[in-house]
């Protein structure tokens, strides 16, 4: 009998000690990523120097150096397999309302004030900074482009953004608003899976660091609340993978959490950050930083110059050539015209004609050509993103109106949208638009706009379809 008993002890030792080994921490694997970390670094170094000369940088030393010991303590706890010696940090505060974070490939991170005033305590600011140091030490950045094989990088152009008007005037400022081709969106917009991988390794830094990882939960319980009002800007980037409560509290739960941090710090550099001049929202950031002398079109983001013309706008544009060339643009590859010129922008990619594009008048203009970019989409149902989307850019362009009804088509073998709209052109009476919608596997919304002057529109029918119907889609979601 007495065997019997030690026996079934023994057996309920081992179901407990099993339940332990459940329990533990979750190992987070580094994604695929086709560049090295001096990559990431260099990466993340050339944005960093562009984003503190258009920031509003809090230079105050004693707010300074308590971000940085923060973030300190937090990178003096990273994983040494995550941690590569290369990795230059940096914890820039920054006087902007929102509530937000960022943090670059390689190290530099920024935190915006409005952070700190809509903490409740240390360690949910810390909880947001050991998320953003998550990003960085699983390469989430430079897996974004590995994931997207985005030719953006290989042009040199993720740093900048190369501006100017689509569409015959202001629509196209907000058409490229609205894309999501640039550093923001490969490097800075994180998948499902990749905002969730950030929570738990983030939770594992803020407990190695001496901090309850809860709080990181109810910090986006914070952020969730005030996005109800139309804020914050961290939710645009970093999307919420669901339950994110639940499994950063089971997280915290299998966490050994190390001696408390002294977070005697916390209330005293709250009242400095008060002391600083009043925080810009993002929208007087950017009416600020908006280049002089050229209205709502904007200059090459990091040199101040136009953006390159392709001939003289107003010139005869010469017939397009029969022979086409394929062009590769990560997530999907088209054929166009051998003698179109393909312009690379941080947010969308132009092909135009020669006399398609340049500077008429003072204005940067397009008049002739495609283009292809990414849009965040609001919604599940192609006709509805689409509408809400199209809505957006009339409001900057009131003159631009429907030309008949939408159609449905085929782009890549996926579902379609083509929606027809009519503006008034630069060279004089109207241009006619044809915008084509279709879902990306990640969930964004992929357009193919075409434009000619009415004149010239029926003369380009047919090459536009032929154009539409080379695109193939790359983004397989792997």
């Amino acid at each position: 009998m007495r065997g019997i008993l030690r026996f079934r002890a023994l057996w309920l030792a081992a179901g407990i000690l099993s339940g332990s080994a459940l329990a533990a921490q979750t190992v987070i694997k580094l994604p695929k990523n086709k560049f090295t970390p001096q990559q990431d670094v260099a990466l993340g170094l050339k944005a960093a120097a562009e984003i503190r000369q258009q920031y509003p940088v809090i230079t105050d030393g004693e707010i300074a150096r308590y971000l940085t010991a923060l973030g300190d303590r937090l990178v003096a706890v990273a994983p040494a397999e995550l941690n590569q010696p290369v990795y230059k940090y940096s914890f820039t505060p920054v006087n902007l309302k929102e509530i937000n974070a960022f943090a670059l490939p390689g190290g530099p991170m920024f935190v915006h004030r409005g952070m700190f005033d809509a903490a409740a305590g240390e360690g949910e600011v810390v909880g947001v900074m050991a998320h953003e140091l998550a990003h960085v030490l699983l390469r989430h950045g430079t897996a974004n482009i590995t994931k997207s094989q985005s030719p953006w990088l290989q042009l040199g152009q993720l740093a900048g953004a190369i501006g100017g008007a689509a569409v015959g005037g202001q629509a196209g400022d907000a058409i490229a608003q609205g894309s999501q081709l640039g550093l923001g969106a490969l490097v800075l917009r994180y998948s499902r899976e990749f905002e969730k991988q950030a929570d738990l390794l983030g939770a594992q830094l803020m407990a190695s660091a001496g901090y309850d990882a809860r709080d990181l939960a109810h910090m986006f319980e914070t952020i969730g609340r005030e996005s109800k009002g139309g804020n914050p800007q961290w939710l645009s980037s970093h999307p919420d993978p669901g339950n994110r409560t639940a499994y950063i509290t089971k997280e915290a739960e299998t966490l050994k959490m190390s001696a408390a941090a002294d977070t005697s710090g916390f209330a005293p550099t709250r009242a400095r950050f008060a002391g600083q001049p009043p925080a810009m929202t993002m929208a007087e950031l950017e009416r600020r930083n908006q280049p002089s002398g050229n209205g709502s079109n904007g200059g090459n983001a990091g040199s101040g110059g136009a953006p390159p013309s392709v001939g003289t706008p107003g010139q005869p544009v010469p017939p397009p050539s029969a022979k086409m060339r394929d062009l590769n643009a990560g997530i999907f590859q088209v054929s166009v015209p051998d003698n179109w010129t393909p312009l690379a922008g941080e947010r969308v990619l132009r092909v135009v004609p020669q006399n398609g594009f340049g500077q008429l008048k003072g204005q940067t203009v397009f008049t002739h050509g495609v283009e292809f970019g990414v849009a965040q989409a609001s919604s599940r149902d192609l006709k509805d993103a689409t509408t809400t989307w199209l809505r957006a850019i009339a409001k900057s362009n009131p003159e631009l109106r429907l030309a008949g009804e939408a159609q449905y088509v085929k782009i890549s073998g996926r579902t379609a949208l083509g929606t027809p709209l009519t503006n008034p052109s630069s060279l004089g009476g109207q241009e006619h638009i044809v915008v084509y919608t279709s879902f990306l596997v990640n969930g964004n919304m992929f357009y193919y706009l075409t434009l000619a002057p009415e004149a010239d529109a029926p003369g380009y029918r047919d090459l536009f379809v032929r154009i539409g119907q080379s695109i193939r889609f790359t983004d397989t979601g792997k």
